[in-house]
């Protein structure tokens, strides 16, 4: 199956509702559009810590990268980002290791 869709909220000045996050498929994972602005929110609902991996885009001499991970303390919650495109990719590639974790992304808008 494809990598499940995280949508990306853009933030304003006039302000946003809480967003209703993703729960994490640590099967077919998660990909969203990453701009070079966008960080993610992980929270672990569970009683351990959890994993959240982000994938580099491209090869170095022909070799993978390992992924960027970040583990996630039991009930607490991380913002992580941005993610440059030219290191993660205009598509970003999410991994988690359990669905205790639940994913939001957000961009801010019009920062000139």
């Amino acid at each position: 199956m494809p990598r499940v869709n995280v949508p990306v909220t853009q933030i304003t000045r006039t302000g946003i509702p809480d967003t209703t996050p993703i729960v994490g498929d640590a099967v077919n994972n998660h990909s969203l559009i990453n701009d070079g602005s966008v960080w993610i929110e992980a929270e672990n609902a569970g009683a351990v810590s959890r994993t959240v991996s982000i994938l580099f885009a491209n090869t170095v001499d022909g070799v993978t990268v390992d992924a960027k991970t970040w583990s996630i303390p039991a009930g607490a919650r991380r913002r992580i980002g941005p993610f440059p495109v030219r290191l993660y990719g205009a598509t970003l590639q999410v991994n988690v290791d359990n669905a205790e974790l639940e994913l939001s992304a957000y961009r801010v808008a019009g920062q000139a």
